[in-house]
């Protein structure tokens, strides 16, 4: 199957590192389902992405009958779905969340989406790739963070952490079905998330004392994501799985 049969979903796929990922899979052929919880932000990339068939749908990924309605929509349209990549997520300023004071409510709005919202979007498009008979591709949009610290950041690296160990659980499983399955663990890029936690630091009460340096000297882009992405879910990696790519210019190698 070449890529421009094949047909991606992306949580997430309308903004920051979503949409970064979503130009290069455009750019690769493929078809695409751009997921958000607000429509017109899907709409509205749909329409930036010329001469690409999209699928904009609303979706609030905690909701497991609404992600399969996601995945039933994507193939009513375009009759399967062979790529995910749960790139959904908290993160950015609403992701921090001071660990003696972490409220019940924040708790579940980080775990609800991070990680069960990628368990429920990653079992219901396995089951239609296992329909279809023809394996596939998951990837798992991780963080550095699932291998370094941030301040007051607790559960955003912890429900990072288990995205990488759920990829390779998954991987283990879904491996006789031909269903790869990895993370791609971004370090420092250029997104109005990340650009956001730059200027609230100081209101927030982080001490700024543990924020490490990129090696390279500058930040990536949503770009650099989509081109591990779009590696990873190639025929390139056909022996790739249970595995994370990590594209932080150098930022976990000290």
């Amino acid at each position: 199957m070449n890529q421009e049969s094949k047909v991606a979903i992306i949580t997430g796929g309308a903004t920051g590192i979503g949409f970064g990922i979503a130009e290069v899979l455009a750019s690769k052929g493929f078809k695409l389902v751009l997921a958000q919880p607000q429509l017109a932000v899907a709409q509205e990339a749909a329409q930036r992405l010329r001469d690409t068939e999209v699928l904009p749908f609303e979706v609030d990924i905690r909701n497991p009958d609404r992600v399969e309605l996601m995945v039933d929509a994507a193939v009513e349209r375009f009759g399967q779905v062979n790529v995910l990549v749960n790139n959904a997520g908290i993160t950015g300023p609403p992701a921090l969340a001071p660990f003696l004071s972490c409220s019940p409510a924040k708790v579940d709005e980080i775990v609800d989406v991070n990680l069960k919202g990628t368990f429920y979007c990653s079992q219901s498009v396995a089951v239609q790739m296992v329909r279809q008979g023809r394996g596939g591709s998951i990837v798992h949009i991780a963080s550095v963070g699932a291998y370094a610290a941030q301040e007051f950041a607790s559960l955003y690296c912890a429900t990072k952490s288990a995205l990488v160990a759920l990829a390779q659980a998954m991987a283990l499983e879904l491996a006789p079905q031909h269903i790869r399955v990895n993370c791609v663990a971004p370090g420092d890029i250029r997104t109005a998330a990340s650009q956001a936690i730059v200027e609230t630091r100081p209101e927030s009460g982080a001490s700024g004392r543990w924020v490490r340096q990129t090696p390279l000297g500058f930040q990536g882009t949503p770009r650099d994501i989509g081109n591990a992405v779009a590696y990873l879910v190639s025929d390139d990696a056909s022996f790739v799985t249970g595995t994370t790519l990590i594209v932080d210019g150098g930022f976990l190698a000290y």
